[in-house]
């Protein structure tokens, strides 16, 4: 009998361990490194944006999905979705390249920053899929700060 109750809790703390990830995780931060164009049209301009992913945490986290939004000067410029799965070592950093289409249509005092090569204010939010040795979790996030823009 003691046989059986003992498999029965170890099923249960096997069953309810992914569930309690985030009582273990430390956030992630997400910090824009890059950003670098890839195609010019009439009506806007195709990114590809270099974001720095810092794990904080003893053990390895897996990214399985990223949702975001990308804004540059308090005006949202795009939005994107990466399910492509990148692996982030413990307690290190890795570098995810993220696809970001943009209208600047009616932006235009941000493409004249761009151009000009003045700093631009940025904050990236969204939510992560991480996966991990105890589970996976949901993870919201926000980011903000200054990116140089390089003058050519």
């Amino acid at each position: 009998m003691k046989r059986v109750f003992g498999k029965l809790f170890i099923l249960g703390c096997l069953i309810l361990l992914p569930s309690c990830l985030g009582w273990f995780l430390e956030k992630p931060t997400f910090t824009l490194k890059e950003i670098s164009v890839a195609r010019i049209s009439s009506t806007g301009i195709d990114f590809v944006v270099g974001i720095e992913v810092q794990n904080p945490n003893h053990f390895d986290l897996k990214i399985r999905s990223l949702e975001y939004a990308i804004f540059l000067n308090d005006n949202q410029v795009g939005t994107g979705r990466l399910e492509k799965a990148v692996r982030i070592a413990k307690s290190s950093s890795a570098r995810v390249e993220v696809p970001l289409q943009a209208d600047f249509r009616k932006k235009g005092n941000l493409l004249e920053s761009i151009l000009l090569g003045q700093p631009l204010r940025y904050k990236i939010e969204g939510v992560v899929i991480l996966d991990a040795v105890l589970g996976s979790a949901t993870v919201p996030f926000s980011q903000s700060g200054e990116f140089p823009v390089p003058r050519k």
